[in-house]
């Protein structure tokens, strides 16, 4: 293992282990270590390289690990799956760890991305079929609709835990891939429904077997990423669901003109043909997730695995520095009743749960009812299909534009709060405005910019990642922000209803009023955070540097109830 040692043009390269390691001083500090990077804040973007950062100048971050005095309260459990490769005197200049984060990025983030698009598919093809006549093969009605979306909602909310604490306890790789495969299998056979019983049977069903499924993702995602480093890669996670939505909709435009074939509707071949493309990526994840930084090699991605040793420790070493709680677990172990229990009632992540709720809540109920308004509107089949593309490109590039922002500013509430922002006026059009007498392109374009809002999502995910500070809690966290979002999709799909068509005025009121109450809920989350925050302070700072040693050493306190830890706001 290589450290370099900045000095004048020309860098000098010496070995770790040729490093003399002295005896301690009279001050506990042990002899010969090497230097460390100056301490950087992150406000460098993500395609940024080296414009910031010399790339020969070390990049090790100052740690817990570099005070002898209290590096041994933050170290790695004995069975951490990452341990061989944790070494407190590892050192890395910043082009190595550039070409790391970049070799992730391909290797882990591409594919993660991958399979919410296999996902999302899955998910999308429900509203696609709408405008090849679904509800009247199926002699249902908007309310039937509703009530799948419901039923669909509630069953996702209830697969969370399960599914959450199954992919803790088998592992990621092992679990998620399975998850996949079980769901394509239900959503291939919805060519078979027969009528309203069958299709909320299966709704039921899918929902159950892809709940979880993205809180999993982003638990994964966190065994390989810094905090900083999380919010764009999440972006990067939800383009790929937006990218399934656009397919889905050119996909939609191909397959819905096999209606007749075989005497089956278009929307049946829909259903067939995403989901055996499901289930090839789901086989395919069983190859491409290896279960940690440390644990790429198999006979599927070579005997050595994606990464070489001095990757592997550069990896290992810059993400506990980052974050030590992520040591305190290895990736296949269970979480205890009690330790659920105890990240359940975590009182500092509620205020991003209420967040969760009802935060996207504005948008939410038009995107559900969107093919079916521009039937109404006159567009027909393949038009509907076609014009639902715009506004998801426009979306994919608000949502990075503030996934960007977030991690550049570090104002995670403000920066969360343009997506309300963002709706407010849109709201108001079709609110007032009585759009069966308007241009259609005009409300059509007016719904499109409503939905094109920078979604908060990668932004509110990453906010739970770094206010939990321990794995349990990142693991059960993300489930539970993930049952309020589904939660709020229920209220979502009764907001809108056929005795208030075509207009949908009383629901764009009521969706006006909770926006209204989303703008209250950040600037309370805000204020809470820094409260806290403040109140830590004051008690870490009062204490004396012995006693704040004595604190540590003792475990007084865990996770994100630390003195020594601030929540992000």
């Amino acid at each position: 293992m290589a450290t370099v040692i900045p000095g004048n043009v020309s860098e000098k390269v010496i070995l770790a282990d040729e490093i003399e390691i002295g005896p301690n001083d009279e001050d506990g500090v042990t002899g010969a270590i090497p230097p460390l990077g100056k301490p950087k804040e992150h406000k460098r973007l993500w395609f940024q390289k080296s414009k910031q950062y010399n790339p020969n100048d070390i990049a090790t971050q100052p740690s817990v690990y570099d005070n002898a005095d209290v590096a041994t309260q933050y170290q790695p459990r004995d069975d951490w799956e990452n341990l061989h490769r944790f070494d407190p005197l590892a050192r890395w200049i910043w082009g190595e760890e550039t070409k790391v984060v970049r070799k992730v990025d391909w290797r882990i983030m591409t594919w993660t991305a991958i399979m919410f698009t296999a996902m999302e598919l899955d998910r999308a093809n429900l509203a696609q079929s709408l405008t090849d006549n679904f509800l009247e093969d199926m002699h249902m009605t908007t309310n039937d609709y509703n009530l799948g979306n419901t039923i669909y909602a509630l069953c996702f909310l209830a697969g969370e835990f399960p599914a959450q604490l199954l992919a803790k306890w088998l592992g990621p790789d092992r679990w998620i891939p399975s998850q996949i495969v079980l769901f394509s299998v239900v959503s291939a056979s919805q060519f078979a429904l027969s009528g309203r019983s069958s299709f909320l049977a299966c709704r039921a069903l899918l929902a159950f077997l892809q709940g979880g499924f993205i809180p999993e993702c982003v638990l994964y995602l966190s065994y390989f990423y810094k905090h900083h480093e999380l919010t764009i890669r999440l972006g990067f996670f939800w383009t790929g669901m937006f990218l399934a939505d656009i397919l889905a909709a050119i996909i939609a435009f191909g397959l819905l003109h096999m209606r007749g074939v075989q005497g089956r509707s278009g929307w049946r071949w829909l259903f067939l043909i995403e989901g055996l493309l499901t289930g090839i990526v789901g086989l395919s994840s069983y190859i491409m997730m290896p279960p940690g930084p440390t644990q790429t090699a198999s006979w599927s991605r070579g005997k050595n695995g994606w990464f070489t040793p001095r990757e592997e420790t550069i990896m290992v070493n810059r993400i506990i520095r980052d974050d030590p709680s992520k040591g305190t677990m290895h990736n296949r172990q269970p979480i205890t009743p009690k330790l659920l229990w105890k990240s359940l009632t975590d009182i500092d992540l509620w205020p991003l749960y209420c967040i969760g709720l009802t935060f996207n809540i504005p948008t939410f109920s038009p995107q559900q009812y969107l093919n079916l308004s521009l039937r109404g509107l006159g567009f027909d089949t393949f038009q509907t299909n076609l014009l639902s593309i715009p506004y998801l490109v426009l979306k994919i590039i608000t949502m990075m534009a503030l996934a960007t922002l977030a991690e550049y500013t570090g104002q995670l509430a403000a920066c969360a709060s343009i997506f309300q922002i963002w709706c407010l006026p849109f709201l108001i059009y079709l609110r007032v405005v009585d759009t069966t007498k308007a241009s259609k392109w005009l409300t059509w374009g007016m719904i499109s910019l409503l939905l094109a809002a920078p979604l908060g999502h990668p932004v509110q995910v990453g906010w739970i990642s770094r206010n939990s500070n321990t794995v349990r809690s990142r693991a059960v966290g993300a489930a539970l922000y993930n049952m309020f979002l589904q939660a709020g999709v229920i209220i979502s799909s009764n907001i809108y209803r056929a005795d208030d068509a075509p207009l949908y005025r009383r629901g764009n009121s009521i969706l006006i009023g909770i926006l209204s109450l989303n703008l209250v809920l950040y600037v309370l989350a805000k204020a809470y955070y820094v409260r806290r925050n403040r109140v830590r302070e004051r008690k870490w700072n009062s204490m004396t540097p012995e006693e704040q040693l004595v604190y540590l050493a003792d475990h007084q306190d865990a996770g994100n109830k630390r003195l020594d830890f601030r929540l992000a706001s």
